[in-house]
């Protein structure tokens, strides 16, 4: 499974419709990362460059050329080296992409300060990510000064520089039925994951042992890698929300608060459970753990098209606020206590954010001043939490070092919504009979 031609086909397409008529779009690969020495990083393409392309080389550059005659989808990418792909791999070389990924012309990546120059000359807009890379900002710069060189001569420079990513991020928002299937995919390879791990935990077990089992399920079902590092924190360290260690040994008793997705043909899934490592909820955790899913199931029914970003954060919200306050860990009306945000002594992070090739993907929360409506085809995390840390005094005793968070991966769909990670259990009754089984 993976993305058509005729989709990325239709992308370009999209987005130079957007485009004025005399314009040009350039998009730079991601590069190869050093990891230690001469050890790298297992390569990952840029998403905007293959959201354009599927083309998952470095080393290279995508041109977009609205009415060119002589071709509109120019790519520059490393030429076929045998003796480099005996050691590193296959490349496509420029005639590979034009045959494999579509490509109108491609050029050698070592002739781009050649070529591109005569590209850029007379068109009056530029579009490419501005800041994102000084190294590229100043390649561009080179190039366009090449040209207002040869200004005496008759050379027009290009009039306008625009930032792509408005245009672009915001055709990304909107996922398409492939892109849907391909998530709906990484979700349920991810549940897989979730299910193993709780099957596998045992009291005397060491976090990084549970990660273990969800990279074995990723990688056996053919997501090769995780969307993210993955999160395995047992009791006190779920209150930590970027816990990345995963090192110490559960303990009987604790929660374990896993936050885990795999990535799909570039496509990430972002799932969150919170479990009792021996299966068994006490009656604190059982109490904290049904008003976090109680605020996560009000947050999921706020999702449909017309409600606007933000509602099912305030919906989180508003259950919080008013079980802390039935729980005694707040004081106070309501409504005052959220409007002067006491919450955010438990509930310090926003209830979710945008999901697609990114795990926390792009498009805008805001239209202009206001949040923006829910359409069909975004598709949004939904992960409410609650954290007392263990050093947290001014709560009483069996509340301290408690962490939990639920998280499930949303689509706005027409009607409402559907949460593509339900495969893996969440309520009390359902987590304790996996893990009893």
């Amino acid at each position: 499974m993976s993305i058509s031609k005729n989709e990325f086909a239709r992308r370009r397409k999209n987005l130079m419709a957007l485009m004025d008529p005399n314009s040009i779009a350039i998009i730079p690969s991601a590069r190869e990362q050093v990891r230690s020495r001469d050890t790298g990083y297992p390569f990952r393409q840029d998403s905007d460059f293959y959201y354009l392309s599927g083309f998952v080389e470095p080393d290279a550059v995508l041109v977009l050329l609205p009415g060119r005659r002589h071709g509109q989808y120019v790519i520059f990418c490393r030429e076929r080296d045998p003796e480099m792909e005996l050691w590193h791999g296959y490349r496509a070389g420029p005639e590979g992409v034009c045959e494999k990924y579509a490509a109108d012309d491609a050029f050698p990546i070592g002739d781009i300060d050649d070529i591109l120059p005569g590209l850029l000359e007379g068109r009056e807009r530029v579009y490419y990510s501005m800041g994102r890379s000084t190294e590229f900002d100043r390649q561009i710069m080179d190039w366009v000064n090449s040209i207002r060189g040869k200004a005496a001569s008759g050379a027009a420079p290009p009039g306008e520089f625009t930032d792509l990513n408005h245009m672009l991020h915001e055709l990304r928002l909107y996922k398409s039925a492939e892109e849907l299937r391909l998530m709906r995919s990484a979700a349920k390879i991810t549940a897989n994951a979730h299910r193993r791990a709780m099957q596998a935990c045992r009291a005397g077990m060491y976090e990084y042992q549970l990660e273990a089992e969800l990279q074995y399920e990723f990688t056996h079902s053919g997501a090769r890698f995780p969307a993210y590092p993955s999160i395995v924190g047992g009791g006190q360290n779920a209150c930590v929300m970027h816990y990345l260690e995963n090192s110490d040994k559960l303990r009987d008793g604790d929660l374990v608060l896993i936050d885990a997705g795999c990535e799909l043909e570039y496509y990430a899934s972002d799932v969150t459970r919170t479990f009792p490592v021996n299966g068994r909820f006490s009656a604190e955790q059982r109490v904290l753990y049904e008003l976090v899913l109680k605020a996560q199931l009000a947050a999921i029914a706020a999702i449909k098209p017309g409600n606007h970003w933000n509602q099912p954060h305030d919906a989180s919200v508003w259950v919080f606020t008013e079980g802390l306050v039935e729980l005694g860990l707040l004081k106070g009306r309501v409504s005052s206590l959220i409007k002067r945000e006491a919450y955010r002594a438990f509930y310090m992070h926003r209830v979710g954010h945008w999901l697609g090739l990114d795990v926390h993907d792009v498009g805008d929360y805001r239209v202009g001043s206001e949040w923006r409506l829910l359409e069909p085809g975004m598709v949004m995390t939904v992960e409410p939490g609650l954290y007392i840390p263990a050093g947290n005094r001014k709560v009483p005793k069996q509340w301290r070092g408690i962490g939990i968070r639920i998280e499930d991966d949303v689509v706005v769909t027409d009607s409402g919504c559907e949460v593509i990670s339900s495969g893996v259990p969440k309520t009390v009754a359902e987590i304790e009979a996996l893990m009893a089984a």
